[in-house]
């Protein structure tokens, strides 16, 4: 894990079966940033999309949200989450860490409503829940 400490531009990924979202970071300075959201298809995202924002945002990381049950236990969707994040891994030969992401939609939800008030809210959450995930991610390692 000290090798996590001298990394410091990431890109974070809330995978879903459709939509990924998608937020950048750097850890020194604790800022995250929400960017944008990819479409899926057969769980894999446009990877020429995925590609030009490691190489924009000149990414040294990536963390990825794992979707678990309030227990713990893995569930369906956190058996792709992985599979999406070892395929990066794979792909762009970056480090990759996974981060607990249970209760990151009711947060996303609560954090839209402070930026905005409830039309925020309505917008599609995926990129901010990305970005929520990094947050917690630094939060939790630096």
């Amino acid at each position: 894990m000290s090798e996590l400490k001298e990394l410091n531009r990431f890109l974070a990924f809330d995978f879903g079966e459709k939509r990924i979202g998608i937020a950048t970071g750097q850890s020194q300075t604790q800022s995250t940033q929400a960017l944008t959201i990819i479409a899926c298809k057969n769980d894999q995202p446009q990877w020429d999309q995925v590609a030009a924002l490691i190489q924009e945002w000149q990414t040294e990381a990536f963390v990825v949200g794992l979707p678990l049950n309030m227990d713990g236990s893995l569930q369906n969707i956190s058996y792709k989450a992985k599979k999406f994040g070892n395929r990066l891994h794979g792909r762009f030969g970056l480090p990759i860490f996974f981060h607990d992401e249970r209760l990151s939609s009711v947060a996303v939800k609560e954090y839209l409503f402070e930026l905005g008030g409830y039309k925020k809210v309505n917008q599609d959450i995926d990129a901010y829940a990305a970005e929520l995930i990094l947050k917690s991610f630094f939060h939790t390692h630096f």
